[in-house]
Parts: C-alpha cells; structure tokens; sequence
C-alpha cells in the first residue's frame, strides 16, 4: 500500500518562505552573528526541514514560532548546529602550520621549558582536524609538551561537532592530509566493517581542550593566548560582528602573539593597528592597545 500523498498545502507548509527565510536569518544573527544571504535559501530550507523531523513539526511557521518561543532554547541551539557550515580537514592552508613550527615554536619550547604557560587557541574548532594538526606540530617541536604548562583549547558553537571532535576518531578520506609518518605516531588504526579508521592517541589528546563556545557572547577565558587560529570563520559573519571581534582577540593576545586567519578572510583597516602583518593570512598582535575600538558586549 503507498503512502498518502501530501496535499498542496501541506506541501506550501514545508516550503520555507521569503518572510520565514527572514526569520531565520534574524534568528541567526542574534544568537550567532551568523549572516546568511538570501541566495542560500533552498540550503537552508534543505537543513531545516530535517529539524523539522526531529521535532515532529510540519511546518515552518509552527517550527520557528517554536524556536522563537520561551520553550525552544534547546532547539534554537540545535537549528543553529544544523545552519553552520563544518568544513574542515587536517593541516589545511599548511603555510600556517609551517610558519607555526619553523618560526614559533622553537621559542614557545623555550619559554615552557623555563617555566612559562603556553596557551593556543582555535577558535571554530568545527570536527577537530585543526586542533590535532597543531597538538601534531606542537608535539614534533616539543616532545615533552604534555608534562609542561603548554595546552591547545579549542572551541565552537556546534555541541554537536564537538562531541564528534572529542572521539578524535576520523575515516580515511578525512586522514588523507595527515603524512603517514604522523599518522603512525599519533594515531591508533581500527577497523569496523571493513572500513578503516584511526582514532588520535592519548599522547595527542592530553594537550588539546575542546569546550562549546559562541564567539559572539562573552568568552570565559582568563588566559592569554600565543598563538590564535580563528580560520574560515569570520567570513560567515557580518562585517559589524567582525569589528567587534577583532579588538576582543587583541585583548587576549599579548604583544607578537600570532593570529592565523583563513584564506578569504581579513581584517578590517580600522582595526589594522592592532596587527601587524606578517604574510598570507599571518599576524602578530602590535602594541596598540585595543580599547578604543572595543565596543560593549551583546547581551
């Protein structure tokens, strides 16, 4: 026996609509600082529509009604897990992670070995290529990292991705970047179905914190950081959110720390005397101080 066919108006309730696109998009801006053009409209009905399952709803209005509402909080946090784009992928955009072990490191070991804290971040950590990949050029640098006060913290806003971070466990297209030399020290292979996986090793794992983190709120973190990946992040964010970022990054970098950026993404001129440039994507925090341009909070 078939099953029924949705009548036109059922049909109408689950196609998200011009005004309930500028819904999401309001929705979006506010909770994340997301910025989401209109041309994106089918993928986010494509994505929604899923939540739409999850939850039982069957239609768009009622769903975001729903979001909107005292009740949907859980749910606002899982349309936007569903809205963020996770693409990531071990040492990519290398000239960072060059520059990281030819020219920082050596003197990050330097000072840990003296007794100093270490601290770097990446910041939209998404599934946790970038985080191992830096854990990988840290640990070949500084063999004994995991005994000194040097730590990686590694943050996003998808709980979601988080948790699939923290297994450290990824297939073997995704582990197609990493060199087999690395694999093989740093990560243990298994085998389900037929299909191979390699899982990081303790040794990786015990330098890296991953935690949940929305960029736009305010950040918890008490530390200064050395060294800063915030990568193909920004570019999803409006340019209004952007210059609120820069100048809270400055804050928690001291003087020469380095600030890695993707490769579509820069900072904007008025914020430029808080960095200086040092190549493709590459900065290091300068002296100016980053008051003038910090603007209050969202609450």
């Amino acid at each position: 026996m078939s099953s029924p066919r949705a009548t036109p108006s059922q049909d109408r309730a689950q196609v998200l609509d011009t005004a309930g696109f500028a819904r999401v998009s309001l929705i979006a801006e506010r909770e994340a600082g997301l910025t989401i053009p209109t041309a994106k409209q089918a993928m986010v009905q494509s994505r929604l529509s899923r939540r739409l399952a999850a939850t039982g709803m069957t239609d768009f209005a009622s769903y975001l009604s729903y979001v909107e509402g005292r009740d949907g909080v859980e749910e606002r946090a899982n349309m936007i897990s569903a809205l963020t784009t996770n693409v990531s992928s071990f040492f990519r955009e290398n000239h960072h992670f060059e520059t990281l072990r030819e020219k920082i490191l050596p003197g990050l070991a330097e000072r840990a070995r003296a007794g100093g804290r270490i601290r770097l971040w990446s910041a939209g950590c998404s599934s946790g290529q970038e985080p191992y990949s830096i854990a990988m050029c840290v640990l070949e640098v500084i063999r004994d990292a995991a005994r000194l006060d040097f730590r990686i913290l590694a943050t996003d806003i998808d709980r979601a991705i988080l948790a699939q971070a923290k297994t450290g466990t990824y297939d073997e297209r995704q582990m197609s970047g990493v060199p087999k030399d690395l694999r093989d020290k740093h990560f243990k292979e298994a085998s389900a179905k037929g299909h191979a996986s390699w899982t990081a090793n303790d040794g990786l794992r015990s330098i890296v914190t991953f935690r949940q983190l929305n960029l736009i709120e305010p950040w918890p973190m008490s530390a200064q950081f050395d060294v800063v990946f915030c990568r193909n992040v920004v570019i999803y964010f409006s340019e209004e959110t952007q210059m609120t970022l820069w100048p809270r990054f400055a804050k928690v970098m001291p003087k020469d720390a380095w600030f890695f950026l993707g490769h579509s993404e820069r900072i904007q001129s008025i914020a430029a005397p808080l960095f200086e440039t040092r190549g493709v994507t590459s900065y290091q925090r300068s002296s100016a101080s980053a008051e003038r341009l910090s603007q209050p909070e969202r609450t």
